[in-house]
């Protein structure tokens, strides 16, 4: 979900324009600034619009979905300079609006988030909320309340943890990273979400911390960048660990583990949801016998496949 960018074009001087009166001239005026000053969106946000109202709202307390309500409420002086100085920041330092904030929301839940992990923007979040693991028609899940064991490898932030516990009520989860510093950011998203008692946060290496355990579902959003793709990030992605974006060479070095590995890891009736970028074509070459399933999101196309257990036996 990151690509790369045309050069950063110097940021114009940071005016104060006092005019500014309701929460919606702020935004308007973020929109402005974003656009004039070339910022990059790839952590949630997709256009100047959505951050604008992301960072106005933050700033506020508000919700995002509470946009509508409080347009054309005045803004008080103290917040004025509050989102102001966040403008500046976004432009100034280039670093995600997510990590100036503190948070972030996915699929309308708030996440805490900081440069000790990627900012959680997983098209995995839409497809385990949505109808694809609800149990109807054509859904990869039978049934979610069936679910009783999850696997969440690479879980950065937790965030797919989280979503996955709330999907699947009677599931224990189990949450991997080889990274302490973001397994402490996961603590405290599954600590402020009440899970400590469905979540298991692990540290290590992919399986080296689940033994032998197997699952009925395994969830990851693995590094995927190939190296063409890391050196063309654009400043935005390069505030966030590289360990949780680069994906080797072709991009697919940890994915091959995963792929080669979830046999011995999954129920019989279980599968493997994961999301791999712009690999596919690469994927498909590495594993011809595979018949991945590719499922399609709001914001992507080919970019996160099933396999069932019945594939992957070891």
């Amino acid at each position: 979900m990151v690509g790369a960018s045309d050069p950063v074009v110097p940021a114009p001087p940071d005016p104060r324009p006092a005019e500014l009166v309701t929460v919606l001239d702020h935004v308007r005026w973020a929109v402005t600034r974003f656009r004039a000053a070339g910022v990059v969106f790839a952590h949630g946000t997709t256009d100047p619009l959505a951050e604008a109202a992301f960072v106005v709202c933050e700033a506020l307390h508000l919700p995002p979905d509470s946009f509508d309500t409080f347009a054309v409420a005045r803004v008080t002086g103290s917040e004025h300079e509050r989102i102001l100085d966040l403008i500046a920041a976004r432009i100034r330092t280039r670093k995600p609006a997510a990590y100036l904030l503190g948070r972030t929301w996915l699929r309308g839940i708030p996440f805490h988030v900081d440069e000790r992990t990627i900012v959680p923007r997983s098209y995995l979040a839409e497809i385990i909320d949505g109808p694809l693991c609800s149990g109807d028609d054509e859904s990869v899940v039978d049934d979610p309340f069936a679910v009783l064991s999850v696997l969440d490898l690479c879980t950065g932030s937790g965030a797919l943890a989280v979503l996955a516990a709330l999907r699947f009520p009677n599931a224990m989860v189990d949450a991997v990273d080889v990274s302490a510093a973001a397994l402490a950011v996961a603590a405290q998203n599954v600590t402020e979400h009440g899970l400590e008692d469905r979540i298991t946060l692990l540290e290590g290496d992919l399986w080296g911390p689940v033994g032998s355990r197997r699952y009925d579902l395994i969830i990851s959003n693995p590094p995927y960048v190939d190296a063409e793709g890391m050196a063309a990030l654009p400043p935005e992605c390069r505030h966030e660990p590289a360990l949780a974006l680069d994906g080797g060479p072709d991009g697919i070095a940890i994915v091959r583990r995963i792929v080669d590995n979830s046999g011995r890891h999954l129920t019989p009736d279980g599968g493997l949801l994961c999301e791999i970028g712009r690999g596919r074509d690469v994927l498909e070459e590495a594993y011809p016998d595979l018949r991945f399933e590719w499922i399609d999101t709001a914001e992507s196309r080919g970019e996160v496949f099933w396999l069932d257990a019945g594939q992957l036996d070891d």
